[in-house]
């Protein structure tokens, strides 16, 4: 899973590549682009060093969760990812 972006986050910044939306409903019915929600899980692809006295705790592959609002929306290389905070992450999966 790991990829090489031209780009490397800060501190405890992290790049999170979000999951795609559920396209259908346990029960089989089709949701429409409209009514789709944000997703609130992703993969970790790159991670900072961290603070002077805070390791980063996440690595690269780590399937995480994370707030509904959380980190900015960024395009790299053709492809939608979120950067954050570390403390933005709610929970390695």
């Amino acid at each position: 899973m790991a990829q090489d972006l031209s780009i490397k986050p800060l501190a405890d910044r992290v790049i999170v590549k979000p999951a795609a939306a559920e396209e259908k409903t346990a029960g089989g019915i089709i949701i429409p682009d409209t009514a789709k929600e944000k997703p609130q899980r992703g993969t970790v692809v790159a991670a900072g060093p961290g603070k002077k006295d805070e390791p980063v705790t996440v690595k690269v592959g780590d399937t995480v969760l994370y707030g509904k609002y959380s980190g900015t929306e960024i395009s790299i290389e053709g492809g939608d990812y979120l950067i954050m905070r570390e403390s933005d992450i709610l929970a390695i999966v």
